[in-house]
């Protein structure tokens, strides 16, 4: 069973990483890019339960990642494992903003609180595209609830 931290409750992907040896830093912590690359790890298992992952290399309307914010909140350190959780928090008309958490195990602690927001791009024409009434629909199903309609994002075009 999955150690399930209640920070992690409202989240409806959660992954389970190994902390290597090689994350740390020469001063002896997991580097913050490590932090980055497992919570695109969940997202990018979030973006294909939701059927918003495209093939590689990316054609259509496919969702690229236009910001990502992290407050490290813990240090850590090898050896461990942590949970990373993924939601959908906001989808505007052509964005969809996502929260993440990681969890220490061997703590029991909130590691990094990390926002990131993504743009559905048409990847032919590179300019936005509307969040389809399909993945509305998903996101809302694996959320559990629905989305206020809101009105276009900073990235919106």
């Amino acid at each position: 069973m999955k150690h399930q931290h209640e920070a992690l409750a409202g989240f409806p992907v959660v992954t389970t990483f190994p902390v290597l040896w090689g994350d740390q830093d020469p001063f002896g912590h997991v580097n913050n890019l490590v932090y980055l690359r497992w919570c695109e790890s969940v997202r990018v298992e979030y973006l294909e339960r939701v059927g918003m992952w495209v093939p590689l290399p990316p054609q259509g309307v496919g969702p690229i990642l236009a910001s990502i914010h992290c407050d490290y909140k813990l240090p850590l350190n090898y050896p461990d494992t942590v949970h990373v959780g993924a939601r959908v928090t906001r989808i505007g008309n052509s964005s969809v903003r996502m929260e993440h958490l990681i969890v220490s195990h061997k703590r029991d602690e909130l590691a990094a609180a990390v926002d990131s927001t993504l743009v559905m791009l048409d990847y032919a024409s590179g300019r936005s595209s509307p969040v389809s009434v399909e993945i509305r629909a998903k996101i809302a199903e694996i959320e559990g609830h629905e989305f206020a309609a809101s009105a276009p994002g900073p990235h919106a075009k």
